[in-house]
């Protein structure tokens, strides 16, 4: 069988679908030789150079302009031209007016159910992600999306015949869940020099959205600091807040301080990640909507305690091996927890040992293997 998959997000700086291909394909380049099954990537300015080595794995650059003239116009030619199987796209759209088979990720539908919160670069982006995303469930054979949560959030607002989703959870990759800690003191000790931590530090990566309330984090981190002198709140990821409105408070609140107490880098890659959950106090990753929350496993599967909310799919992965906050908006009550997460060694302990046993019940194996299985005979 040949599966053609859009692989432009496995280009540039690699972050949440980019990751999750990449996971996929480590299994998927491994598969012995009777499944009788072959791979094209499509690929639009480059073809990256860490890719998984196999002879399953063909990689076709069409460098093109636009990621829309990409995804509408060359794709499907030459997905069209290649004689497909079926088409996997793993980011929420695929071509509009292709007329082979197509396997869709839906990673979650944020931008449907909370349109006003979303984060648009664009009007014409607010109409089209929102048309084309729903359109492409429409047309998709089968629709992969990486929790229960979303799933019924699929089918109440897409109106989608339930037996063509399915859920998949995402896992944590091996270079993090094999990384000893222990025997890493000495690059824990690098990494916090390198992005200006000296002390204790609470850890966020991810976009900044409003959804994920970084202003009552930072808020709440305040309030800590005039208890624990000297602690810093390192935050990863671009500010998409309207008005960049984390990034001025960011600034006020380091002023008030008169130091760099609190410190925000555009990008981590892979492996600073992996050295800065295991170099920090504890994890926080508040957020009223998310459709698995990828960053709360990978914490836990290190052993660092994580605070997040008892909403969307992050109850339904971290269950109750973390610190649940109920109200997003309440800064006393993320101060109380953050409080308790920095006092309570036998409460941060016992957050460490569950979430890590929590983690491991999550498999890119069985991941990978149920979405092939899909692909391989879609309903």
């Amino acid at each position: 069988m040949l599966i053609g998959i859009d692989a432009h997000n496995l280009e540039g700086g690699r972050t949440g679908v980019g990751r999750y291909l990449f996971n996929l394909l480590k299994i998927w380049a491994i598969l012995p030789r009777e499944k009788n099954t072959k791979f094209i990537l499509y690929f639009k300015d480059e073809i990256p150079a860490n890719l998984p080595q196999s002879e399953l794995l063909e990689c076709k650059l069409l460098k093109v302009g636009s990621t829309a003239k990409f995804t509408h116009w060359d794709l499907p030619r030459a997905a069209q031209k290649d004689n497909l199987d079926i088409l996997f796209c793993p980011a929420y759209v695929a071509p509009l007016f292709y007329k082979g088979k197509i396997a869709l990720t839906l990673h979650d539908i944020s931008y449907e159910t909370r349109p006003a919160e979303f984060n648009w670069p664009s009007f014409a982006d607010r109409i089209l992600l929102r048309w084309v995303s729903k359109r492409s469930a429409k047309k998709a054979t089968v629709i992969f999306t990486p929790s229960e949560f979303s799933r019924q959030e699929i089918i109440k607002y897409y109106k989608i015949e339930p037996k063509k989703i399915v859920t998949t959870y995402l896992a944590v990759a091996e270079e993090i869940r094999n990384f000893n800690r222990e025997t890493a003191s000495q690059e824990i000790e690098a990494i916090k020099i390198k992005y200006g931590l000296k002390n204790n530090f609470i850890f966020y990566v991810g976009s900044i959205f409003s959804r994920r309330h970084l202003k009552e984090v930072i808020k709440a981190f305040s309030y800590l600091v005039k208890e624990k002198d000297g602690w810093q709140l390192l935050l990863g990821g671009r500010d998409y807040t309207s008005g960049q409105s984390v990034l001025k408070l960011i600034a006020k609140k380091n002023k008030e301080f008169n130091r760099e107490a609190i410190l925000r880098v555009d990008f981590i890659n892979d492996n600073d990640l992996k050295l800065l959950y295991s170099a920090c106090a504890f994890f926080v990753w508040l957020s009223d909507y998310e459709g698995f929350g990828l960053p709360v496993l990978e914490a836990m599967s290190l052993g660092v305690p994580v605070l997040t909310s008892r909403s969307s799919s992050l109850v339904e992965v971290a269950s109750q091996a973390t610190l649940l906050i109920e109200n997003n908006l309440n800064v006393e009550e993320i101060h109380w927890a953050m409080k308790r997460l920095a006092e309570d060694k036998q409460l941060w302990l016992e957050l460490s040992r569950t979430g890590k046993r929590r983690a491991e019940k999550f498999s890119w194996q069985i991941c990978a293997e149920k979405t092939l299985e899909k692909l391989l005979i879609p309903n």
